[in-house]
């Protein structure tokens, strides 16, 4: 008969304090039935993807979107969430004849999450990200690209806010009534 391996009795016991020691600490899972993820989802009422002060509607809409996928539709809200949205292109590859081959874009949305009770800003921030696509196919094969990375960065903005929020401390609907 064989004996365990010291290192994985080790990394079990290990486990095993650790996860004591976080729920000891009020750790709980942002989806677990009392976590942030779970108490938020459908109370957040968005702004309008046509309303955010943004250089693209279309880009609005992804954003708006993501975050309504994170977080559910709301049907009877706690909070209302405001949006702002900026990007940019950048041209980062150029060639010897002076075309640009690669783009850089780079985008910030602003977010103010209001509790509708008492119309107080209960988190706030900024996040900030790039996404880049290549412009040296045809036409049509750029203009994909182009639309791909606007709608990478929208999503990857839109989660970036999901883990701001879910990080905030008390945050939940039960709060927020």
């Amino acid at each position: 008969m064989s004996l365990p391996d010291r290192r994985k009795v080790l990394s079990l016991g290990l486990a095993l304090l650790a996860g004591a020691g976080l729920s000891a600490c009020g750790f709980e899972p942002v989806y677990g039935p009392n976590g942030a993820g779970t108490a938020m989802k459908g109370q957040i009422a968005f702004q309008a993807p046509e309303t955010i002060k943004a250089p693209s509607d279309t880009d609005a809409y992804y954003l708006v979107r993501q975050l309504e996928t994170r977080l559910g539709r709301a049907g009877a809200p706690a909070f209302r969430m405001d949006l702002t949205l900026a990007t940019e292109e950048v041209g980062q590859a150029i060639t010897a004849d002076g075309d640009i081959t690669r783009y850089s874009l780079t985008g910030t949305a602003g977010y103010s999450l209001v509790r509708l009770a008492d119309g107080e800003v209960v988190a706030s921030g900024e996040v900030k990200n790039f996404s880049g696509y290549s412009a040296s196919g045809t036409t049509v094969q750029t203009l994909a690209s182009e639309t791909d990375a606007h709608e990478r960065l929208m999503v990857i903005l839109a989660d970036q806010i999901v883990t701001r929020l879910y990080a905030v401390q008390g945050l939940t609907a039960a709060d927020g009534a």
